[in-house]
């Protein structure tokens, strides 16, 4: 397998219903990943961008939150809906999607 140029993590870290701290998992993070997965494959993407889903990433008030490596740019709120933009703006165009961007004002 060649080395991918892109890494996409996706949390979907779940804790119980009415937890104080929510969870990505609770925000349909796994609809997201399922949809990431659909769209590399439709456009055969698979090789050189690694998908994963992960446990907690620490922002989940911002959830489902979606990290893109090597260039580390995480956003929030990300819905299945998003997908296809970060796809084709941020993997195939390299210009991330500013919108969904957690702001550096959040990293306290």
């Amino acid at each position: 397998m060649p080395r991918p140029k892109y890494h996409i993590v996706v949390c979907t870290n779940s804790r119980p219903p009415g937890h104080p701290k929510g969870s990505c998992g609770e925000k349909g993070a796994q609809d997201v990943a399922k949809r990431f997965s659909e769209e590399l494959e439709k456009r055969n993407l698979f090789g050189g961008v690694m998908l994963t889903g992960s446990t907690c990433v620490g922002m989940c008030h911002a959830g489902p939150v979606v990290i893109v490596y090597p260039d580390a740019i995480w956003y929030q709120g990300v819905k299945a809906g998003d997908v296809q933009e970060i796809i084709e703006g941020h993997i195939l165009n390299g210009k991330p999607v500013e919108r969904l961007m957690i702001p550096e004002s959040a990293w306290g």
